[in-house]
């Protein structure tokens, strides 16, 4: 699981409960967290509540590294017009998670990412590469809920 924190603008309190629980999740090991130096890169930037719950994520997390297969699959993205190169980081996102093995990208960024007509188009350029499909979903659609 590739997980990524948005630039877009979404407040915090909207997501602080799922953003939680998914952290928890992971801590637990419910859930195995890959992550990226792009997700470091981008946490940095958030409040000091936020980099302090991805830091303790990060003890359990594995980190993908940012190669030429994934370079390759960003630049697919690109040229198929799944995203334009203003968001060429959040196609990397999703490449990084699809040639790292990740089951499901976890995303905060609804615009570029967490979208039902970019999921389709992120998994067509996929399979057009040699690689599997890849879900991608919000923290709330893979949280643990007590029944």
């Amino acid at each position: 699981m590739q997980t990524r924190r948005s630039s877009a603008g979404r407040s915090d309190e909207e997501f602080r409960e799922a953003s939680r629980a998914f952290l928890a999740d992971v801590r637990a090991g419910r859930l195995r967290l890959v992550t990226s130096p792009l997700v470091e890169e981008e946490i940095a930037a958030a409040p000091a509540k936020v980099r302090r719950l991805f830091s303790e994520a990060l003890v359990v997390a594995e980190i993908a590294v940012v190669d030429e297969n994934a370079l390759q699959l960003r630049a697919a993205y690109l040229q198929r017009g799944v995203v334009g190169p203003r968001w060429a980081a959040d196609a990397l996102h999703v490449a990084l998670a699809t040639v790292s093995g990740a089951s499901v990208v976890v995303s905060w960024s609804f615009a570029h990412i967490v979208h039902f007509d970019k999921i389709a188009m992120y998994n067509a350029v996929n399979a057009e590469q040699g690689h599997g499909a890849i879900a991608i979903h919000s923290p709330r659609e893979v949280i643990a809920y007590e029944d």
